[in-house]
């Protein structure tokens, strides 16, 4: 056979990609540095400062802070000073690195690439054997790393922008209705919802006890534990209450039979109930899929999402780039009439269901 004719200019472009995503490794366990030995929080708003000035307000050896702050100089994680050896942290960066409060704080997702590498092995076995990986299998800080991922950006836009753009949803969780969170994880959401609608009663259920139990300590401390309830269930399990809202936050490509799950869904909800699915955003064909929000989500979908599908069954597995066309045929299949999109962000589509058209 004849040697390939390589393009040079592209090899060099790609090597040059390569080379990008593999400091972005590495750049990961620095800001997992950061964000755990304080030091983004303590320059935020300070000002300039050297690195024994940083050193010193953490409580950590110059030498290794010095190279630190090299590093996310280097990275455009922090800006150098020259003439005073100085580093800053602009306000720009503080809200990714340094605010925990904020819609785009990132340090804790890292957990998330951290507990892929450790379960590498698990994975191999599971791409040889066709074999799922249940969630609960996973490294313990995937589920702390899906939880922050996620808790900060439901926090700006769940109350304030989703819930509205369903229809007349707001106004009945005013009055109070019962509330189911499907798969609900650490009870961000869940919680989140209770402080907003006291009158309501919320209901979160997730097969892994693990998050169960930290979502019952997070509505302990958000004081909202007299009106939400977290039970060990899965998403085929839940109770009927005639719930008035039932939520599937970013889980229902997770689970082994979709179908069924919508399906469970349509059978506790009140006769004139919502269901609210939120879900990764992607467009419909893979071949529209190829940007670097599309890229971490067909990632993390590899290795957790199929792989817990395939583990409970595997009877649709959709990925966490099922797009609308796919979810909504899974609703028509499950009998619902109604399937809208009600908003969207860079990260998720926010669609309503409805057993009966509008």
């Amino acid at each position: 056979m004849d040697a390939p004719v390589i393009d040079n200019t592209r090899l060099e472009r790609f090597v040059q990609r390569a080379m990008d995503d593999l400091a972005a490794g590495y750049g990961g366990v620095m800001v997992s540095l950061g964000h755990r030995l304080g030091l983004y929080k303590a320059m935020a708003g300070a000002g300039p400062l050297s690195a024994r000035e940083l050193a010193k307000r953490t409580g950590c050896a110059t030498r290794y802070v010095s190279e630190w702050l090299n590093s996310q100089a280097a990275a455009g994680y922090v800006d150098h000073h020259a003439l005073s050896d100085t580093y800053e942290l602009a306000p720009e960066q503080a809200l990714v690195l340094a605010d925990e409060s904020s819609p785009v704080f990132v340090p804790p997702a890292w957990n998330v690439p951290a507990s892929m590498w450790a379960d590498e092995p698990r994975t191999l076995e599971a791409f040889r054997t066709g074999q799922g990986v249940a969630w609960g299998d996973h490294d313990q800080r995937l589920a702390c790393g899906v939880a922050a991922f996620y808790r900060n950006g439901y926090r700006a836009s769940l109350v304030p922008q989703w819930l509205p753009a369903l229809d007349g949803v707001v106004d009945r969780l005013q009055q109070g209705i019962d509330v189911a969170d499907v798969g609900c994880g650490h009870g961000h959401s869940t919680v989140l919802m209770a402080q907003a609608f006291p009158r309501s009663r919320f209901f979160g259920y997730d097969v892994h006890e693990d998050s169960i139990e930290q979502a019952r300590r997070h509505a302990q401390a958000a004081g909202v534990a007299d009106r939400v309830a977290f039970e060990r269930a899965s998403a085929t399990q839940v109770p009927a209450r005639g719930f008035g809202l039932v939520c599937f936050f970013d889980c229902l490509h997770d689970l082994g039979d979709p179908v069924a799950a919508a399906r469970r869904a349509g059978e506790v909800l009140a006769e004139d109930g919502t269901v609210m699915l939120v879900e990764p955003y992607a467009k419909d064909r893979p071949e529209d899929n190829r940007d670097t929000v599309a890229r971490l989500y067909y990632s993390a979908s590899t290795t957790i999402c199929c792989a817990h599908a395939i583990s409970e069954g595997g009877q649709l597995v959709l990925g966490a780039q099922a797009g609308q066309k796919r979810l909504a045929e899974v609703f028509r299949q499950a009998g619902f009439a109604h399937l809208r999109r009600a908003a969207e962000t860079p990260f998720n589509l926010i669609l309503e269901a409805r057993r009966r058209a509008p």
